[in-house]
């Protein structure tokens, strides 16, 4: 195994890293982190343009895409929003007191608050989810390009690169990589 696959890049006297040392699909992850970022950056904006905040509006989306049969409870909202459940009680109580989301008690579970979206809420998410895919349409093509430079097929098989296995859940790294 060489040094750069190991991990021993070169280190000059000045700290730097010899160009030998050079980080594999580093520019292409970044590149695509950055376009994740003007995606995101378009989000707050869009949000701010509509008097509210961007986790407001993230909030909107798991609430009005809730699956049919599933209830929007403070547990399902901290899950989906990658949240604490202290932190989301509190992005709920902004959006309540915004008029975005309602909460109700849950009749099975008295202890289990349910989130609905109030009317307000509808109409901002109606109209904002238009615009964020048509933003989204317009870096489609080039995100896919990313994703591919950064994940490409291994040779022969169209799989992904060794040490890397594909799915839902995002790249992982294997035991036997380790």
């Amino acid at each position: 195994m060489d040094d750069q696959a190991n991990g021993n890049a070169e280190i000059s006297e000045s700290g730097e890293i010899a160009r030998g040392g050079e980080i594999p699909r580093l520019k292409e992850l970044a590149d695509f982190r950055f376009h994740l970022r003007q995606f995101l950056s378009f989000s707050e904006s869009a949000s701010e343009r509509y008097g509210i905040q961007a986790q407001q509006y993230q909030l909107l989306q798991v609430v009005g895409s809730v699956p049919a049969g599933q209830a929007a409870s403070i547990s399902y909202i901290a899950e989906r929003m990658i949240l604490r459940h202290n932190s989301t009680v509190e992005l709920v109580d902004r959006a309540e007191r915004a008029g975005l989301v309602s909460r109700h008690t849950d009749e099975r579970d008295l202890r289990r608050s349910i989130i609905r979206l109030t009317p307000h809420g509808h109409e901002l998410l109606a109209k904002m989810v238009p615009e964020h895919l048509q933003e989204l349409a317009r870096h489609t093509d080039r995100l896919i390009e990313m994703l591919r430079a950064v994940n490409p097929p291994a040779e022969g098989n169209g799989g992904p690169p060794p040490g890397v296995q594909g799915g839902d859940s995002g790249a992982e790294v294997s035991a036997a990589s380790q």
